[in-house]
């Protein structure tokens, strides 16, 4: 561990060490083992400090979430919204599997922070250029990111199967379905089929 820097020290900290240290913490022992001294004993620096960057445990958790949503890309200009609600829905994915200890986090807090206020203008943005209304952009935002986080508290919280402990006698369907183990490709499937459904939403707006 690095050696204490005197209290209140803060050359050469920034927000960016003080929650990366959060997520690694959350990532190797839960989030429940998160707070502001135990993460200024992982960087080193007296639990003070770190109110120069956060203003106290609720930022800090907030800003965890910011990280993990930070790998959601901003959606790039396109003439397809729905590929645009593809790309963030994988990334998305990706992001949440990728720190696992974090998803009760996403799916519980608001965690308005500029960052991600960002990340939701941009998608709000994309869908607005193609005939959304605001309200309506953000509903279609709003199930997407449900729909993700539920999906992966599904994959996280049971194993992935091979269809070997379903009698092919029995439950030959069940079975067949089983076999391919393919989380990815269901999910997919599933996000193809929740997109597509979205024109109907597309219809609706005025002028259509």
């Amino acid at each position: 561990m690095t050696a204490k820097r005197g209290r209140g020290h803060r050359v050469g900290l920034t927000r960016e060490d003080v929650l990366h240290a959060a997520v690694r913490l959350a990532d190797d022992e839960g989030v429940t083992a998160v707070s502001m001294r135990r993460v200024a004993s992982e960087l080193g620096v007296e639990a003070m400090t770190l109110y120069h960057h956060v203003a106290g445990k609720d930022a800090l958790l907030d800003g965890m979430v910011e990280e993990v949503l930070r790998s959601a890309r901003s959606p790039q200009p396109s003439d397809d919204w729905q590929a645009v609600l593809r790309e963030y829905a994988r990334t998305l994915r990706e992001a949440l599997l990728t720190h696992p200890a974090l998803i009760s986090l996403v799916a519980t807090r608001p965690a308005l922070t500029t960052r991600n206020q960002d990340l939701v203008e941009a998608v709000l943005t994309a869908l607005c250029s193609h005939g959304f209304e605001p309200k309506a952009a953000l509903d279609v935002l709003h199930s997407l990111a449900g729909f993700v986080v539920g999906h992966v508290v599904l994959d996280t919280a049971t194993p992935d199967t091979d269809g070997s402990d379903v009698d092919a006698s029995t439950h030959p369907l069940l079975h067949e379905a089983m076999s391919s183990g393919r989380r990815t490709a269901r999910f997919d499937a599933a996000l193809d089929a929740l997109v597509t459904g979205f024109q109907a939403t597309l219809a609706r707006q005025p002028g259509r």
